[in-house]
């Protein structure tokens, strides 16, 4: 099968694993970056070998939507619709970062352009492809705990993630957006869609614009409770971070993710320990091995989708636009709800 064709818009921090991930993957060919800075796109260009670079999105694609098969949005939030709209009308496939959109409004709009236009959308949504994670549902579909009843999903931490993503400070909305859009995520691909949320949520870092504690109540449509804790201000007695910890109690056992990637799972006649740690990649920066080895799988998933022909057929990706938009549907609900303290009733 001959290597699709891309270009990556924007070379900020996360492009830095998301495009060794690719070359990882295979398949590919990296054929322009374009960064509003040009000086960041050419240090990358240098770094990756990657003959063409732009500061401006409309000259790279005028030049090269030709030859594209796809392009891979790494911006900001408040640009997707920007990049999205512009590739969507040369024909372009989409992959974009999460969160999907400023607004449920906007995140909507990326939809409807990329379905009028007939091209495929996909948001870069990796934690649900995480060793660990899928470990869990593999033991939850066995069947072995019996029917999951309640759950709790746990990203607790005081990982100075400020440090290098410093501009995560300034976001008005910040842990729902950057992490809940991952767990909550998480919490659909265990247990399916949710009927109801409740959430309650705090700034405790006085040096940040939005808030860093989320607690979030869910009732799934299958019955299952389902709370979801999300913190940058917890200081543990063993920090966690990046990993999320799970625990599902069912009509025939118990099923617990732990730190270090402890998997244990309990019934009647007993508790099973295995440990289900990620694969290692020398790319990959050591405080978040977890999360830039879920890139690589999340990018093989979308790869294999995107090397069909047919636009019209349903391929194997999860993280399509249309299935991402529920998740970024509670994230804002979630805000809704805290902002109202109030269970929104989510409907379709």
């Amino acid at each position: 099968m001959k290597s699709l064709k891309f270009a990556v818009i924007g070379t900020g921090f996360w492009a830095n694993y998301q495009i060794p991930a690719w070359f990882t993957v295979g398949g590919v060919e990296l054929i322009a970056l374009y960064n509003r800075t040009r000086a960041r796109a050419d240090a990358f260009a240098r770094q990756f070998n990657v003959p063409n670079v732009y500061d401006s999105i409309d000259e790279l694609l005028d030049h090269h939507a030709h030859e594209l098969d796809f392009v891979d949005i790494i911006t900001d939030v408040d640009t997707h619709l920007h990049f999205t709209r512009k590739a969507a009308e040369r024909g372009l496939d989409v992959i974009c970062q999460k969160p999907m959109g400023p607004s449920l409004h906007e995140a909507r709009q990326m939809l409807e352009i990329c379905q009028k236009a007939g091209t495929r959308l996909y948001i870069h949504e990796n934690f649900r492809w995480q060793t660990p994670i899928r470990a869990v549902k593999t033991v939850l579909e066995s069947g072995v705990i019996g029917r999951a009843f309640k759950a709790r999903v746990s990203f607790c931490s005081a990982f100075p993630v400020f440090d290098n993503q410093p501009f995560l400070a300034e976001l008005e909305q910040f842990i729902l957006t950057d992490i809940g859009s991952h767990i909550l995520d998480i919490t659909r691909f265990l247990f399916g869609e949710a009927q109801s949320i409740y959430c309650q949520t705090a700034r405790i870092n006085p040096h940040i614009k939005g808030e860093d504690v989320a607690n979030v109540l869910l009732r799934m449509k299958s019955g299952l409770s389902c709370y979801v804790e999300m913190s940058y201000a917890s200081i543990l007695e063993k920090e966690a971070f990046p990993q999320t910890l799970v625990s599902i109690e069912g009509s025939a056992g118990s099923l617990v993710l732990t730190n270090d990637y402890v998997l244990k799972t309990t019934t009647a006649a007993g508790t099973t320990t295995t440990t289900v740690p990620p694969s290692n990649y020398a790319w990959a920066d050591p405080a978040y091995a977890l999360v830039h080895s879920s890139i690589v799988a999340c990018n093989q998933n979308l790869l294999a989708d995107l090397q069909l022909q047919n636009r019209s057929l349903t391929g194997p990706a999860e993280t399509t636009g249309s299935d991402n938009f529920e998740t970024i549907r509670l994230v804002y609900a979630a805000y809704d709800s805290a902002r109202r303290n109030e269970v929104v009733n989510l409907t379709n």
